[in-house]
């Protein structure tokens, strides 16, 4: 589990500015942030080592590219064997069409945010993918309609 990250200000303006543009130079978060360009290199080598940065991804329009489906599929395990969740665990975050994958606590163990060509490829990921696991009890998919990414997941304060 992450341990709690001290942030400041510049912290998060620096986290914001980078979530509205994870492409923008030095000089572009320096004047978004107002401070040098050589302190946003220092607190971003910073963020990075301390692993509140954890990568820079693209983020693909599926459906620009041929995949205009999008499905959350929740999973519930039917028993909690070690080497089996453990199988599960594993391969599931590389099945094809496989976006995130998410371990709950609650009613469900696992959610699965997949893209896929149809509602037809759907139905064949779950039944190729994920009822080959004995582990797997339960599945219940919900279609999503639409996305749109939220901009206030950075606090205000720590």
């Amino acid at each position: 589990m992450s341990q709690k990250v001290e942030l400041d200000d510049v912290d998060r303006q620096l986290l914001k500015a980078l979530s509205d543009d994870a492409r923008a130079s030095g000089t572009a978060l320096a004047a978004a942030v107002g401070i040098s360009e050589s302190t946003v290199s220092l607190r971003l080598k910073r963020l990075k080592t301390l692993g509140v940065i954890r990568g820079f991804r693209v983020d693909i329009d599926a459906a620009a590219v041929g995949i205009p489906l999008q499905a959350l599929i929740s999973i519930r395990l039917a028993k909690h064997d070690r080497a089996e969740i453990d199988a599960f665990t594993a391969a599931a975050p590389q099945f094809p069409g496989v976006v995130r994958m998410y371990h709950m606590a609650g009613a469900d163990d696992y959610l699965l945010h997949i893209v896929a060509t149809d509602t037809e490829a759907v139905q064949s990921f779950v039944l190729d993918y994920l009822t080959r696991y004995p582990a797997v009890a339960h599945t219940r998919t919900n279609l999503i309609y639409k996305v749109q990414d939220g901009s206030a997941w950075i606090p205000d304060r720590a």
